[in-house]
């Protein structure tokens, strides 16, 4: 399950990227998460995926 707070959904994710998955679609896929929807509540505090950097920022 993954949180619902956007502050703590942007460290779970990013700590997802940097640990786990080479890249955002390869987490959305595996973790069964709407990349979509993701990234429309990350963008909603100010943060988009950077893949140079695999991260949202």
């Amino acid at each position: 399950m993954i949180p619902t707070d956007p502050a703590i959904l942007l460290s779970f994710i990013n700590l997802k990227l940097r640990d786990f998955y080479p890249d955002l679609e390869e987490l959305c896929a595996s973790e069964d998460i709407s990349r979509e929807t993701l990234e429309k509540t990350l963008a909603a505090i100010g943060y988009q995926y950077d893949p140079e950097r695999n991260q949202f920022v």
